[in-house]
């Protein structure tokens, strides 16, 4: 069915294809269509920080980034479903077009910039019952006085309603965000989370971009403050040969021309980390080859987003039988 729509998806505006969706798998999922949905193959779940996930497959924040479509994208098939990132006050980002279908490389560019309409208005959403692993991934609004501030309401807000809180400083799209990656601006922000947070994991995303000693840094503070799980990386605004008219809008590159890089920091955080810290790899990922590549190289779970707009949204159940047929046929990924 994807084949057949996607020329039509395609000649939306790429936003207004993706406002399409989440309202179709909104309705979906409040249709209870999910509840018929099939589960997972036991062999793929996975215990991280306390928490079951039927699958190591996750939907990464920024799909959802409202938390409108919660029960259609876990009946996709993904074990955990990632909402944000989210602001404490609504935001309407940057001006469009904002959002870019880089069609002959499989990739995305975006500058979207926390678009969103605020904690209070998502967190009302938010199913008490859901099929996997709910995480919540906050953010800073671009004019606040105090960022760290943001970051730890934002933290305290989801604790009631996520199974783990993602604490998102790698965007490049919001002006001096990545800054709060370096130094003592990350430990002071990680402080301050780890106060806000109770008994709910947090998990830290940062950059593809961070060099070694940024990574090693983001590492050790992580541990440090009690972070349960590294998420690696988003996106990119560094530019492989690109194909694609649309390779020299500004923003942050997403997709497949992010996977040499994205495998790249996923093993310096291996290094860094020496198995102290579980890491969640993101970019790229678009087959079970590769999520069990990432798998038996570093990640405990991986993440995706831009592969469903080139392969459509039976990609999640597509890869999880792929991949317990790899472990059935390689054994356990790292084992």
């Amino acid at each position: 069915m994807f084949a057949a729509l996607r020329p039509a998806l395609f000649a939306l505006e790429p936003e207004r294809a993706h406002r399409l969706t989440i309202k179709a798998l909104a309705a979906w999922g409040t249709l209870g269509t999910p509840g018929k949905a099939p589960t997972p193959d036991p062999s793929l779940s996975v215990t991280l920080a306390g928490l079951n996930f039927p699958s190591p497959l996750g939907l990464a924040a920024g799909v959802d980034k409202d938390a409108e479509a919660i029960a259609g994208f876990f009946a996709l098939g993904f074990g955990s479903v990632e909402v944000g990132t989210l602001t404490p006050l609504p935001q309407a980002g940057n001006p469009r077009p904002r959002l870019f279908r880089l069609v002959e490389d499989e990739g995305v560019i975006n500058r979207m910039g926390f678009n969103n309409g605020g904690l209070p208005a998502a967190l009302r959403r938010v199913p008490g019952r859901r099929r996997g692993v709910l995480g919540i991934n906050v953010g800073a609004n671009k004019n606040s006085p105090d960022r760290t501030a943001d970051y730890a309401r934002g933290v305290a807000a989801a604790v009631p309603h996520a199974d783990y809180i993602t604490i998102n400083i790698s965007s490049p799209n919001t002006p001096g965000l990545r800054d709060l990656q370096l130094g003592s601006a990350l430990t002071e922000l990680l402080a301050a989370c780890a106060e806000a947070r109770g008994n709910t994991p947090l998990f830290l995303k940062i950059a593809p971009d961070l060099d070694a000693p940024g990574i090693d840094h983001a590492v050790r503070a992580a541990i440090e403050h009690g972070v349960a799980a590294l998420i690696v990386g988003n996106t990119t605004l560094s530019r492989p040969a690109l194909a694609s008219r649309a390779a020299d809008e500004a923003g942050g590159l997403s997709g497949a021309p992010l996977k040499a890089l994205a495998r790249q920091k996923l093993l310096e955080a291996r290094a860094a980390s020496g198995g102290q810290l579980p890491l969640i790899a993101v970019g790229g990922i678009d087959s079970a080859e590769e999520a069990y590549w990432r798998l038996s190289h570093g990640a405990r779970l991986v993440q995706l987003y831009s592969a469903l707009v080139y392969r459509g949204p039976g990609l999640a159940r597509r890869i999880n039988q792929a991949l317990a047929a790899l472990y059935a046929r390689d054994g356990l990924p790292g084992g």
